[in-house]
């Protein structure tokens, strides 16, 4: 495996913007009071952001993957920590699939047909 030059400076790129803009926020907040519907905003931010990442396997995914995704966003909505959350959704996941695996197909053996 032969590593780029173009490649590398790609990572170490992607790696500068990220540290840039991580530093940047922590700088401009510092002089900044957090309190009322700004506080409010921030403390949205977490359960928003996790809806970001999983609303994508909602809409193209199976069924036990929809189940654990609605599970995932009512541990969300009741403001759960995020480890939490996280967990909740995950072994729902796991869990799920394991049952609908078992679970006849609507083809097959529900409608009786071949």
């Amino acid at each position: 495996m032969m590593l780029h030059l173009s490649t590398l400076l790609a990572i170490f790129g992607m790696a500068a913007a990220t540290f840039a803009t991580r530093v940047s926020g922590l700088l401009l907040m510092r002089h900044v009071v957090v309190k009322g519907r700004v506080k409010a905003a921030f403390d949205a931010l977490p359960p928003a952001i996790l809806m970001a990442v999983i609303a994508p396997t909602i809409l193209v995914t199976g069924v036990a993957e929809t189940i654990a995704a609605t599970i995932t966003a009512a541990a969300a909505l009741l403001r759960l920590p995020m480890i939490l959350t996280i967990v909740i959704g995950v072994g729902s996941v796991v869990l799920l699939r394991m049952v609908v695996k078992f679970l006849p197909t609507f083809r097959g053996q529900w409608r009786g047909s071949a």
